[in-house]
C-alpha cells in the first residue's frame, strides 16, 4: 500500500512539473492586487501620494494630483516581453489628465510609457482627437520631441472613443521592439509602434503625467517568450 502511494506521489510530482513547464512556455499571467501591494509596501511611489479605493466593481489605487510625472513602481517585478492589462480612469479636463503604464524602466527618468489623454478621447477638434494615446521613451524622446520630429507616428486617436470620465480597459502587448495597444477589447490596435531604445527589460509601474491624478485597477501581466 505504501509503495502504491509513493508511486502515486511521484506521478503527481511529475505531472505538476510538466504543467509548470507548460505554463512557462505559454506565458504566466499574474493578477496584482493593487490594494494589497500598497498596504504592504510593495509599491515604490515617486512624486505622488497613493491611496486605495473600492468602488462598485473596481478596487485599486488612486494617485494624488501634482506637478510633473508620477509613478508607482511594482517592487521586485522585472518586465521583459508580455501583455499588460489594466482598467484606468482619468478625467475630461483639458491638460489635466495623463494616465498610463510605464515599463522597461531603469529609474524614474529612464523608461518607456504608453499613456492616454482622456480629455482628447471625444474631442471635436480633429488635431486634439489624434493626440489621445501616446508612446514616449524617456529621456531622449518625450512627447514634445516625438510630435516635432515624427508628427502623428507615436500618438493616435482611440477609436471607438471612450468617455473621458469613465473607466476604460487597456491591453498593451510588448514584444521587443514592437508595442501594440488595444482599448476596451477592440480587435484593431489604436497604436502600434517600435521602441526607440535598446532596453529589453526593466521596472514596470503605473504612470501619471503633469498635473494629473488617476485611478488604476485590475492590473494583470502575462509574460511572453
Amino acid at each position: 500500500m505504501k509503495a502504491i502511494n509513493l508511486r502515486h506521489l511521484y506521478l503527481i510530482i511529475i505531472l505538476g512539473f510538466i504543467t509548470y513547464l507548460s505554463g512557462i512556455a505559454q506565458g504566466n499571467s499574474v493578477k496584482y492586487d493593487l490594494i494589497s501591494l500598497s498596504e504592504n509596501n510593495k509599491i515604490e511611489v515617486f512624486n505622488r501620494k497613493v491611496s486605495t479605493f473600492s468602488e462598485n466593481d473596481k478596487k485599486g489605487i488612486r494617485f494624488s494630483k501634482n506637478e510633473n510625472d508620477g509613478i508607482a513602481w511594482l517592487k521586485h517585478v522585472i518586465f521583459t516581453n508580455g501583455i499588460i492589462e489594466a482598467d484606468i480612469k482619468g478625467k475630461d479636463e483639458f491638460q489635466e489628465s495623463f494616465v498610463g503604464i510605464a515599463f522597461h524602466g531603469t529609474d524614474n527618468n529612464t523608461l518607456d510609457a504608453i499613456y492616454f489623454r482622456p480629455f482628447n478621447f471625444q474631442s471635436t477638434d480633429s488635431v486634439h482627437k489624434i493626440h489621445a494615446v501616446q508612446y514616449i521613451s524617456q529621456p531622449d524622446y518625450p512627447w514634445e520631441v516625438l510630435r516635432e520630429k515624427f508628427n502623428g507616428k507615436y500618438e493616435k486617436a482611440v477609436v471607438p472613443s471612450p468617455s473621458g470620465n469613465e473607466w476604460f480597459h487597456v491591453k498593451i502587448i510588448v514584444k521587443y521592439p514592437q508595442i501594440t495597444v488595444f482599448v476596451n477589447g477592440n480587435q484593431e490596435p489604436c497604436l502600434s509602434v517600435e521602441k526607440l531604445n535598446n532596453r529589453t527589460s526593466g521596472k514596470i509601474g503605473l504612470w501619471v503625467g503633469n498635473n494629473s491624478d488617476g485611478d488604476f485597477a485590475n492590473l494583470q501581466i502575462m509574460s511572453l517568450n
